[in-house]
This record gives C-alpha cells, structure tokens and sequence, in this order.
C-alpha cells in the first residue's frame, strides 16, 4: 500500500509572518490527518524559519530547487547539501516553471535529481505536458520522454527514491484542472512505462497530482487509483484548504 502524500509548493510567495500563521494553522490540524504524509516546500530564505516552526511536528519541509553542483562559484544557487542542513527531506525537480522560465531541459532536470539524492534528499521530480501538446496527442510522448530522461542517467533504482509528480502544464495555476479521469489516465501510464523497466519500482512509485488539485476536487482526484497525493500550489497557502486536501488523502 502506498502511503499518501500531500505537498505543498509555496513558489515564490510568503513573509516570515503570514508563513508563521499558516504552520501554526497546518500543524494545529493534523491530528486529523490520519494517513497521508504532509509536507511544503518554501522558498529557501524561509528554510530557517520553516525548519524551526517544523520541527518535532508531523510536517516535513523541503526546497523548491537545487544546484547540479556542490559548491563553488555559482551565484544564486542552492547545493543539495544547504537543503540537508536545514532538515529538508524533500526538494522539487523540474517544476513547468523552471522548465519554462530558466530553460531547463530534460538533462538538466535528470542531473538535478541525481544531485538531491547525492544529498540524500527526496526529489519530487515534476512532468508534465504543455495545452498545444495535449492536443497534438502527444501527452504519452512528452512525459514518457522526461520519465525515460531520469531512469537513464540516474537508474531505475534510483528512480525509486523519488517521487513522480505529474502537473499538465495548462492547469497549473490557470484554475483550469484535468478531470479525474484525463489525470488517471496519465498517471496510469506513468506507473507502466516505470514498471516496464521494473515492476516493483513501477509498483510502489508514489505520484501525485499537480494541476490546480484545490480543497473542491481533491476527494474525486484522490480517489483513482493510481493517484497518490497531490503537489499543491495556491491552495498550500491557505491551511483550511491545505488540510482539506491533506484529510481528503486519508481513505
């Protein structure tokens, strides 16, 4: 059985004030959550803040990012090993907006979850198909292109010791969301091109969904079967919703 996980990516938004009242609102509702792992991952000049919130709580934290490098003259970067420091578990890879606006490629990417686990970090790693290339019927094509990416450079063991986060692109953060049944279908097909190269790792992979996944639909996208949680943009913010969401994971 795959233990639920609902994750929360703040991207660039939070004061060291308003993210105080939203833990201490995330963390004041998780006796309710009975199942599903919680966790957020903030923008890293809050990781200190987070990190002393957090810890001892039931929530885990992570970044947004990551270097391909470990140290050196790379300004504006963040090495795997500064996340680690600050407690993280977790680290996105490859979000639609790294890819878009900073240029990412599928190398990239893949390096970047080798990096995470090298720091021994849980990469989130994020896949997705653009609105044109959805309806150029190439959604399979895409995705399995960036999966295939990761499990050649990294390995499908080390595949393993991550999580697939698939976010179609024309829903993230559009209010637009892939009905149930379109996520399902591709999340399905996610877990067979992984369990082609091996069935356990297929098997026991957790992917979440994370296209505008919000406090309204999370129990109908919850409730497939091969969705395993949720990446969460703006309803991450608000900890009635987050909670919602984070309950919903439950069943």
């Amino acid at each position: 059985m795959r233990q639920p996980l609902v994750a929360g990516n703040w991207k660039m938004n939070g004061t060291r004030s308003s993210i105080q009242e939203l833990l201490d609102g995330v963390k004041g509702g998780m006796g309710e959550v009975t199942t599903a792992e919680v966790a957020v991952c903030c923008p890293h000049i809050f990781l200190a803040d987070v990190q002393q919130q957090l810890q001892g709580s039931a929530v885990a934290w992570g970044g947004q990012d990551i270097s391909v490098h470990e140290s050196g003259a790379y300004t504006g970067e963040t090495a795997g090993g500064m996340l680690a420091e600050f407690g993280c578990k977790y680290v996105i890879i490859g979000h639609s907006e790294r890819r878009s606006y900073h240029g990412e490629n599928d190398q990239t990417v893949a390096e970047k979850f080798a990096a995470a686990r090298k720091a021994g970090l849980v990469p989130i790693l994020c896949v997705g198909e653009t609105l044109e290339e959805r309806e150029g019927g190439i959604t399979e094509e895409v995705v399995g292109r960036q999966l295939d990416a990761v499990v050649s450079h990294c390995g499908i063991d080390t595949l393993a010791e991550g999580v697939v986060a698939y976010e179609p692109v024309w829903a993230i953060g559009t209010g637009k969301t892939a009905t149930p049944e379109q996520a399902q279908d591709v999340h399905a097909f996610i877990r067979a091109r992984i369990a082609a190269a091996n069935s356990a790792v297929g098997e026991g992979m957790q992917i979440l969904y994370g296209g505008s996944m919000n406090a309204g639909n999370a129990a109908e996208l919850l409730a497939q079967a091969d969705i395993d949680g949720g990446l969460i943009g703006g309803a991450s913010l608000k900890a009635a919703d987050f909670l919602t969401i984070a309950k919903a994971a439950n069943a």
